[in-house]
């Protein structure tokens, strides 16, 4: 049986989960809109993988006898001024969600939720790949600057990211 206090926790990761799928589906119809289909696929990618974090946690909260609580979802930013500054933003949210994250591991060990913690340390790595993803796009979108070329090959480049 899952602590109280950490299946709390974890519901409001869920919402984290769910919120941030929603806020990279935006950014992905925000991409659509500018067309660049290859930003728009990596965002689209990036919501189904968040879709699938918020998945395991509901998973792990089913598996251990828990009460799934699915709260609102934020409605999430659908603009940016450019390409690099949604990838700043993502940036931004992923750190936050490093920070999310790094809370629940902390709750784990104050409760001495073993599972949970275990969980979690998948998470732990997933937020280092998470940022330094986000940062190699934000450090090649500043070498192209305004470049219509080195934008078009950037987007050539996330449009080959693999989903699944």
């Amino acid at each position: 049986m899952i602590p109280k206090k950490m299946e709390e926790a974890i519901n409001k990761q869920i919402n984290e989960e769910f919120y941030s799928a929603y806020l990279y589906l935006a950014m992905s119809g925000y991409f659509e809109s500018v067309d660049l289909p290859g930003f728009a696929h990596w965002m689209h990618a990036q919501y189904l993988e968040e879709m699938e974090h918020g998945m395991k946690f509901w998973h792990h909260l089913v598996d251990r006898g828990g009460t799934v609580k699915l709260y609102a979802i934020q409605e999430p930013q659908r603009e940016w001024d450019s390409p690099l500054a949604a990838f700043q933003a993502a940036l931004e949210h992923e750190r936050h969600i490093t920070g999310r994250i790094h809370a629940l591991v902390d709750l784990a060990e104050e409760v001495k939720d073993r599972a949970a913690y275990n969980l979690l340390q998948w998470y732990v790595d997933e937020q280092v790949e998470e940022e330094a993803s986000v940062e190699a796009i934000i450090a090649r979108l500043e070498m192209v600057g305004g470049s219509g070329n080195g934008m078009l090959m950037v987007d050539r480049e996330l449009g080959q990211r693999q989903t699944g």
